[in-house]
Formats: C-alpha cells, sequence, structure tokens
C-alpha cells in the first residue's frame, strides 16, 4: 500500500512505516495535481499538515484513499465529516505537539516582558552609537513569575502551556466550555513530580484576573478575542495567540495596543496566511513567527511515529 506524505513527515515515521511494508512517498504535489497524482499512484493514506488541503471534490475524485492523516491537532483544512460518511477513517495527532507549541507562547511571553523583539531589530542598527539610550529604553522589563496566566481553552496545548507557567511560578486561570476541572502533572529531571489542580471559572473572569492570556481554542465562526474582550482584560496585557488565525480580531489588537490596554501581543497565526497583513508586520509592539509552533524536531518526530501507529492499527 503506498502513503503519500504531502506537508512532509520525520524520517522515524518513515521508518515506521517502511518496516511495516509500506511505500512511503514524500513529494509534494501542487494542490491542483493532487487528485491526479492519488489517483495515477493508487494513493491509499494521505498524510498532510496545514499546507493542503482535503475537501469534498478530492475525496470523491480518489477512489483509492482509504485514510487521511493530519500531522497535527487542528483539521480545519480536511472535510472531515464528510471523509467520514464517505467510508474513510480521518485520524490526527492531538497530543504530539502540545508541549512544542507552549514553549513557544513562553518564547514570546519572555521576549515581550523583556523587549527581546524590539532590541534583536534595534541592537544591530544603533547598538553602537546608541547604546545607553536602547539600555534606558529596554529598562522597565517585568518578570513572569507572579503574574497570572489565563489560557482560554484547556484542552492537550492549553495544559501543556499552562505546566510551564507553573513551572515559571506564575497562577494559571482556566476558561474551557467543554471541561470543569483538569490535573496537570508536572514530571522534573529527578523523577519527582507535583500534581496541581485547576478548576476552570468563566472566560470573562479570566480575562479580568489575567497578566498574561494565552489562546488554546479551535477556529471557529466568531472571535473569541474581540473589542468587547480586549475591554475587561487588564491594562497592559500581553496576549498570545498560537492556535488559529481568525480566533483573535486582529483590528482590535491593534486597536487595543494603540490605546494602551495591550502593551505587547504574540502572534504565531494569523487571518490572512501566507500574507499576514503589514500594519501587523510593521507594528512594534508584535512579536511575530510564521506558523511554527508544533515545528520543533521533537514534535515531528512524535507526529510522525504517532501517525504510523494509528495507520497501522487500521490497515494491518
Amino acid at each position: 500500500m503506498k502513503i503519500l506524505a504531502n506537508d512532509g513527515i520525520s524520517k522515524s515515521g518513515i521508518d515506521a512505516l517502511e518496516s511495516a511494508g509500506f511505500e512511503v512517498s514524500t513529494t509534494t504535489v501542487a494542490q491542483e495535481q493532487l487528485i491526479n497524482y492519488i489517483n495515477e499512484n493508487n494513493i491509499t493514506v494521505l498524510l498532510v499538515r496545514s499546507a493542503t488541503t482535503v475537501r469534498k471534490d478530492l475525496i470523491d475524485a480518489c477512489p483509492s484513499l482509504k485514510i487521511i492523516g493530519r500531522g497535527g491537532v487542528g483539521m480545519d483544512n480536511i472535510d472531515v465529516d464528510y471523509a467520514r460518511e464517505k467510508g474513510l477513517k480521518v485520524i490526527n495527532t492531538p497530543a504530539a505537539s502540545s508541549h512544542s507549541v507552549g514553549e513557544l507562547v513562553f518564547g514570546h511571553f519572555y521576549g515581550i516582558a523583556r523587549f527581546l523583539h524590539n532590541a534583536n531589530r534595534d541592537m544591530p542598527l544603533e547598538g553602537d552609537t546608541n547604546f545607553k539610550g536602547l539600555k534606558k529604553a529596554y529598562a522597565k522589563g517585568i518578570e513572569l513569575k507572579g503574574k497570572t496566566l489565563g489560557v482560554l481553552g484547556f484542552g492537550r496545548i492549553g495544559q501543556a502551556t499552562a505546566k510551564i507557567a507553573l513551572g515559571a511560578g506564575m497562577k494559571v486561570v482556566a476558561y474551557d466550555p467543554y471541561m470543569e476541572k483538569a490535573n496537570l502533572k508536572l514530571d522534573f529531571f529527578d523523577g519527582q513530580s507535583v500534581d496541581f489542580n485547576i478548576t476552570t471559572i468563566s472566560k470573562e473572569d479570566v480575562l479580568k484576573q489575567s497578566d498574561f492570556i494565552s489562546l488554546h481554542v479551535p477556529a471557529q465562526k466568531e472571535y473569541i478575542i474581540d473589542d468587547a474582550e480586549f475591554n475587561i482584560m487588564k491594562d497592559g496585557v500581553i496576549i498570545a495567540n498560537a492556535a488559529r488565525g481568525g480566533v483573535l480580531n486582529e483590528v482590535a489588537l491593534v486597536k487595543a495596543i494603540e490605546s494602551g490596554k495591550v502593551t505587547g501581543a504574540a502572534l504565531d497565526v494569523f487571518e490572512n496566511e501566507p500574507k499576514p497583513e503589514l500594519q501587523l508586520l510593521m507594528n512594534s509592539s508584535l512579536s511575530l513567527t510564521p506558523h511554527i509552533g508544533a515545528a520543533t524536531n521533537e514534535a515531528q518526530d512524535r507526529i510522525g511515529t504517532e501517525l504510523a501507529t494509528q495507520i497501522k492499527e487500521i490497515l494491518l
């Protein structure tokens, strides 16, 4: 049986699949040529990440497909319900990238709190001529320890992010309409562990209490954060969106930054990808990355082996 990993797959995933007798192709086929390629090569399994879409037309036109796999969590680029109605298995890897996303969020948070994203731009330009001026400009950083992190969406990624916050000495409050409480176990290098029980609270209370806010919700029709939500937040809040573009109103975010309500924000995802709005790219209060939340070597290894395990369980 043939597998097309159209957006790539880790070597560990390829090895696991090939050792089970599958033929794996990592050829990147253009979206408009994908149907022909699948049919001409009799592809059984199509693996994608965020770049390739799998819609009804492809599902209907490719009878050889038995499995559609998403390397990652969100499956908004796949017509999941329709595929399942047609008898296809649709799989993903919800746990594999959780810690990687959480670490990226905190990389942004630490950077914003200490102006690292600005200093890294300005030091090459002015470090030799305006050292004292830059030192003064960036001398009012804040510590994360003792602050409150609000997590909107307390699934696997939200919980992984919360664990990092707890390890950094932060208080964690969380909102999730589908979860009342969660137990977070922090494991340490020497075998010790500490358990934290988090009871979720209302979205409004999270917004009111938080010094830092991190979004971990799926794609949806309405904004999770809009003008009304920004108005509830503390003055000077720092916010991160490493979930999905479109869950945060970017126009409202810029307004909140300009008013001083928001000190800074981190965006790893955007309403318009792959061409984010210029006003975002040029805003010095934003710390930006190009949708790389799951892009660590470790996460990609976990994704590859997790996909391979599920494929083998279904087909062998």
